[in-house]
């Protein structure tokens, strides 16, 4: 849907608009304004700001874009009505009525979320507020940020909480007075932040055309019309780039796995060397070990497994072994891997030893 069936539909439906997206919709229209005609506007923009500065006083002003009119202190436990709006040519159901609070009011966390929850952000961060605070929903005013659009598998999400037995009397207070709050803001906050949840806020019927307002808003698409056609064309390009990257990134995601795979066959093969080369030779082994023990010895079994020996036989005396293979050049850490036993039949001992074997050629 273009943006005129877009205007044509809204005639249709009703001259009544939601307060919030007529808000935002009359930003992004401002914004692509000629600065005098945005600097008009926004001075139209009239609202009250409460800044609470203690527990029991709030200083009120009057803003106009970017201007500040001060009017005077609020007291939470006085009475009477609000100073008088000096320079007001609006009803109050026109005007918004703007409550910042102090820094230290609010909590504030970054917090992390599966990216598949982006879609039901509002309903996801109501549900699990008591997880991601102290306090259940019902306890606290709470507004939220999405960042990282980005990514595609987490959702950086930035939370901003603050207790309800903290400013709702200054709520309840503004009521009475006839201001009802519009936006629960504080001090640092982001652009258009809220802690008010939509339904804390008053409904107001907002008039969205009159024959003067048609005019400027004709005015306006125009503008708009005239600027979009490169702005759609610059998307699309972006578009085209970023399909450009994201195939490049799996492209080099690929590499990156073949060139590890690579390097793990490599280290492998280079291990495989390395082990044989460390092994000792088998027959220099024999042969040190036939040169070694006595004549009244001999061995059942030989093994070699990652730089260990154990070998099993009989002897005449076994516990002597220990001693003639620690003083052979070559042998280390000579010890019996189980207990010597008496063989019946030939009088001999059976014997288990384990023990390292460098040869004297590599120490």
């Amino acid at each position: 849907m273009n943006l005129a069936e877009r205007l044509r539909s809204v005639q249709l439906r009703a001259p009544v608009f939601d307060g919030a997206r007529l808000v935002r919709w009359r930003d992004e229209l401002v914004a692509c304004a000629p600065s005098p005609v945005r600097h008009w506007l926004l001075r139209r923009d009239r609202r009250l700001l409460v800044a609470i500065s203690g527990a029991t006083r709030a200083e009120l002003s009057l803003a106009s874009g970017d201007d500040r009119q001060r009017l005077g202190p609020l007291e939470l436990n006085g009475k009477g009505e609000l100073p008088p709006l000096i320079g007001v040519d609006r009803g109050p159901e026109r005007q918004r009525t703007v409550v910042s609070l102090p820094a230290d009011f609010v909590l504030r966390r970054t917090v992390t979320l599966p990216s598949q929850v982006r879609e039901n952000l509002p309903q996801v961060m109501r549900y699990e507020i008591d997880r991601l605070s102290p306090f259940s929903a019902d306890q606290v005013y709470f507004a939220y940020t999405p960042h990282g659009a980005g990514r595609s598998d987490r959702l950086t999400v930035e939370l901003a909480i603050c207790r309800r037995d903290k400013v709702q009397p200054w709520l309840d207070r503004l009521r009475e007075l006839g201001r009802p709050v519009d936006q629960l803001t504080w001090d640092g906050a982001w652009p258009r932040a809220n802690l008010l949840a939509p339904e804390d806020r008053p409904s107001r019927r907002v008039t969205l055309f009159t024959l003067p307002r048609a005019a400027g808003l004709l005015t306006l698409v125009l503008l708009i019309a005239a600027m979009g056609s490169p702005v759609w064309q610059r998307e699309q390009i972006l578009e085209r780039i970023a399909q450009d990257l994201r195939a490049a990134r799996a492209e080099a995601i690929e590499v990156d796995d073949v060139r590890q795979s690579l390097e793990r066959a490599r280290e492998g093969s280079f291990a495989v060397l390395r082990q044989k080369v460390e092994q000792p030779r088998i027959s220099e082994l024999v042969r040190e070990l036939s040169e070694q023990l006595p004549d009244d010895t001999w061995i059942q079994s030989l093994e070699v497994r990652d730089g260990e020996v154990q070998i099993r036989g009989e002897s005449a005396r076994a516990t002597a072994l220990i001693e003639v293979l620690e003083s052979a050049p070559g042998f280390d850490g000579v010890g019996f891997r189980s207990p010597v036993t008496q063989v019946a039949q030939t009088g001999k001992e059976r014997f288990h030893i384990a023990f390292r074997y460098d040869p004297p050629s590599t120490q």
